[in-house]
């Protein structure tokens, strides 16, 4: 590009910045405010993408192709201003735009809030998914749910947790297209009735229903610098009604507008509280309302095309289930199929199997969701006879293949019996599937061998994996631009599309002046974390101490309590050891506790109140801190991984399904602490087992230890340094206004048998941390790991996940 073509460009910028804060926002753009020209900047920017989106629409129609439908209940895509910038190939012009009018484009980006459209690593993985199918040029969508409050706003007040909203639409969002003309009617309640249709066929219509609006609200997901711009599409609930003129006339002005409100509760909020039956009640209804709606304009589609038979649907159509929360599409679709479409239950059942493909995301046999027949029943009546009758064929059909089998029918079926019978929905999204992944290679092993024994043997060839990636657009060009213009430097741009060039870096790892340089970008990312760290927190950290890192979800199998043990010993070395052997080092800690799970909640406490000791103690000084930085999110991870030197992924070995964090601290030349679990597994094996810090039983050991009677005790009574670490936990010295405060902590992994077997990996842990200082002393070396790290992560890129699914699972081509 010329001068004179990049002049231009940022006078047209400026020009359509000032244009839309004057008739878009309606305000005067004299004198330039941050706020207005943050949103003026934005709406330019969407201009761009909506141009680019239409052509790549008419693009999907002129050729008919397939096209993927990702559905998914959350995204977490972050911010999406730089990312739409960089993907247009626009930074320089933007910034220059900006500084035209005396601003700085790094403060305006921090004018926008992260969206709440997700929690945590499935959402994440969704949006890298998106990212990457843009890029790839994969004709598809994402479905979920434009909720108007994220899960929570986390703040920490006196060590604890505390939950306030997340109001990210309050002044609403300039990436939101609403599209008030697709709006369709989501049906609940009522009851299924029978009826002879004018063959003399049975048949089956939902009626006496309730309904609600569904309103599709459109986000732009481009491509880098390819053109191809494609979209979520999240539904909004719309009432059907505004407010009963009845209740109006007579003064209740409240109970006027009641169905109102209550039926626009479905889109509030992400993962509503399900431990009452209300809260039940709305989330399966949540689910219910973005398949509906999803499932309306997918037929939408099809339809287009005038095709004359749905027996072509799945040539056309592929739907992938991001977890069970959308397994009730398979109940829906036959719906539509047999109840709508007059089509049989064969010819249904046939194109259903063929269309749908379902991602397992858990191992937990206890997170696999479940819902009360009795529960389905009454808010989808039809679906949950259709559900009855899958289930019914499948037990029959398997009945005549093993005859008298009656355990591997109770087993296997759709229905579980008990005192209250459940819907199992991974069963069901299992059977009306043709094809079901895992997400990491022990993963889908413990998927074929454990927890779907029975249908991997009923199904041979159904399962498969696809290890999960990570987008290296938003997680090193974005995250880490110093980084970036490094690696850029040495192997070229390619990289940023094809993670694979990445390798190029090995033949830099013993270069002296590379090494430098290397250090020198990280040495600056650890002093912006500082930095946000003091302004945050008002705590003093040191950059040139060992950044240890663990930010991610708190759950007892993240065994964040391991690591917070590993750092009372070190305390306590330290204090009786006067420091002098020790690498200072700061620990630091951030993520989400669910708000009805007490013990995670509890961990986040003792991890303040350790901290709060630690940090103050003068004796220690500054060779150990403690850091919890509240609200965890997607633009506070892109501060603290690229500064991370010791990426802390140590569940139990068995437990986490994948894992995407552990790729993204690989990927900016962290070096990993963890367990063989996951994606770790595949991690070590592509960056070498000597540039990975190893421990914990495996994940046949685990088993095998639980099987054998495992004793927690005995290891506490065995071990000096965990029974001192411990028995501060348990009297107090950490909490010395409520000295049981953190009883049910110690009880956990004392009297209730350690189920994460957090003791059990406690020596083996601290001894692979003493090896991480020792590690860390050496400069040099420590550099030559941490390049071989970001050199060996071409694997873990979300584009070779999804041209896996693209090959193997959708059978869908890039696009041209």
């Amino acid at each position: 590009m010329t001068t004179a073509e990049q002049n231009q460009i940022v006078e047209t910028l400026k020009n359509d910045i000032q244009r839309h804060v004057a008739l878009t926002l309606g305000s005067d753009p004299f004198p330039p405010r941050k706020e207005r020209y943050y949103l003026g900047l934005c709406y330019s920017v969407r201009d761009r993408l909506v141009e680019k989106w239409l052509e790549t629409q008419r693009s999907y129609y002129d050729s008919i192709t397939k096209r993927v439908y990702y559905m998914s209940l959350e995204f977490l895509p972050g911010r999406f201003l730089m990312n739409y910038i960089q993907s247009l190939g626009i930074e320089d012009e933007c910034r220059e735009a900006v500084r035209d009018f005396g601003m700085d484009l790094d403060e305006l980006l921090e004018e926008e809030w992260n969206p709440g459209l997700g929690n945590g690593g499935l959402g994440r993985l969704a949006s890298c998914y998106m990212d990457s199918m843009a890029t790839c040029k994969i004709p598809g969508y994402g479905y979920g749910i434009l909720y108007d409050y994220g899960i929570f706003y986390q703040t920490i007040v006196n060590g604890y947790q505390q939950e306030g909203s997340d109001n990210w639409l309050r002044q609403d969002s300039p990436w939101v297209v609403r599209r008030g003309n697709f709006m369709f009617t989501v049906h609940f309640f009522g009851r299924s009735e029978a009826y002879e249709d004018s063959a003399g066929h049975q048949r089956f219509r939902w009626v006496d229903t309730e309904t609600v609006m569904a309103m599709a609200c459109d986000i732009m997901i481009p491509g880098y610098h390819n053109d191809h711009v494609t979209n979520m599409r999240l539904w909004k609930a719309i009432s059907s009604r505004d407010f009963d003129l009845e209740y109006f006339n007579r003064g209740d002005y409240i109970g006027a507008m009641q169905a109102k409100v209550e039926s626009e509760n479905i889109s509030k909020v992400l993962y509503p509280n399900d431990q009452s039956p209300r809260g039940k009640a709305l989330r399966l209804s949540q689910q219910y309302f973005f398949v509906a709606a999803t499932f309306h304009d997918i037929l939408r589609r099809f339809r287009k095309n005038n095709y004359s038979s749905f027996d072509c649907f799945p040539d056309q159509v592929t739907v992938q289930l991001n977890d069970t929360h959308p397994a009730i599409s398979i109940a829906e679709l036959m719906r539509l199929l047999v109840d709508e479409e007059a089509l049989t239950w064969e010819r249904a059942w046939h194109i259903c199997r063929q269309t749908f493909a379902y991602t397992n995301h858990t191992v937990l046999p206890e997170a696999l969701e479940t819902w009360s027949v009795d529960l389905v029943g009454r808010i989808l009546p039809r679906h949950m006879q259709i559900i009855f009758e899958i289930n019914q064929r499948f037990l029959d059909d398997v009945g005549q293949r093993f005859s008298g089998n009656t355990d591997l029918l109770r087993s296997l079926s759709i229905i579980a019996e008990g005192q209250e019978k459940q819907v199992r929905m991974a069963h069901l999204a299992i059977i009306g599937s043709h094809t079901v992944n895992g997400v990491a290679e022990l993963h889908s092993q413990i998927l074929q061998t454990r927890l779907f024994r029975d249908f991997h043997a009923l199904y041979p060839g159904k399962f498969t994996n696809v290890t999960n990636g990570i987008t290296p657009r938003r997680w090193l060009l974005q995250a880490n631009p110093a980084l970036a213009e490094l690696i850029s430097s040495a192997v070229g741009q390619g990289w940023v599309y094809d993670l694979d060039q990445l390798a190029g870096l090995a033949e830099f790892a013993d270069d002296e002046q590379f090494q430098l340089r290397w250090q020198e970008v990280r040495t600056r990312n650890k002093k912006l974390l500082a930095r946000y760290v003091l302004r945050k927190l008002g705590v003093g950290i040191n950059p040139g101490t060992l950044f240890d890192v663990h930010v991610k979800r708190i759950h007892e199998y993240k065994r964040q309590l391991l690591n917070i043990l590993h750092v009372i010993t070190l305390y306590n070395r330290i204090r009786k050891e006067s420091g002098e052997k020790h690498v200072p080092r700061t620990v630091f800690f951030a993520g989400k506790a669910a708000p009805g799970y007490f013990q995670a909640k509890l961990i986040i406490k003792l991890i303040n109140a350790v901290g709060q000791m630690v940090n103050t103690d003068h004796a220690v000084g500054n060779v150990l801190k403690v850091v919890f930085l509240p609200n965890y999110c997607v633009s506070q991870a892109e501060r603290i991984i690229p500064a991370a030197d010791l990426s802390e992924q140590i569940s139990t070995a068995g437990m986490e399904a994948s894992g995407t964090g552990n790729m993204k601290f690989a990927l900016n030349g962290a070096l990993t602490i963890g367990t063989l679990d996951g994606a770790n597994i595949e991690i070590r094996e592509m960056v070498g087992e000597e540039n990975f810090f190893l421990f914990g039983h495996t994940e046949d050991e685990v088993v095998q230890l639980r099987s054998s009677g495992y004793n927690p005790w005995q290891v506490y009574e065995n071990s000096l340094e965990l029974r001192n670490a411990l028995d501060m936990i348990a009297t107090g010295y950490f909490s010395p206004e409520a000295p049981n405060l953190f009883r049910p902590i110690v009880d956990s992994l004392l009297a209730q048998g350690d189920y994460y077997l957090v003791l059990a990996d406690y020596e083996n842990y601290v001894a692979t941390q003493a090896k991480v200082e020792q590690a860390y002393q050496d400069t040099r070396a420590w550099t030559r790991m941490s390049i071989l790290n970001t050199a060996h992560m071409g694997k873990f890129s979300s584009d070779r996940s999804i041209m896996e699914y693209a090959r193997n699972i959708w059978k869908v081509a890039p696009l041209p």
